[in-house]
């Protein structure tokens, strides 16, 4: 998260949050900012499985029918 290049937005927020935020001493830009950060995070990851999905479907059928291409050099 970058400071230099931030731009204002209008929010609104359940006044009781913002109440316990402010007694609490958090910065409510920054706590919003990573939330929404790891709500995108989150939002990538199951659109990567969704459109990832036959392939990976795909490849653990693979898997279940021939075993791992280099199991026998596994040491563990």
């Amino acid at each position: 998260m970058s400071s230099t290049n931030r731009k204002a937005a209008s929010l609104s927020l359940d006044a009781g949050l913002i109440m316990e935020a402010q007694e609490l001493a958090i910065d409510l830009s920054r706590a919003a900012e990573t939330g929404i950060a790891s709500a995108i995070k989150a939002e990538k990851e199951r659109r990567w499985g969704h459109d990832h999905a036959e392939a990976i479907k795909a490849e653990q059928e693979y898997i279940a029918k021939h075993g791992l291409t280099l199991a026998k050099y596994r040491q563990f």
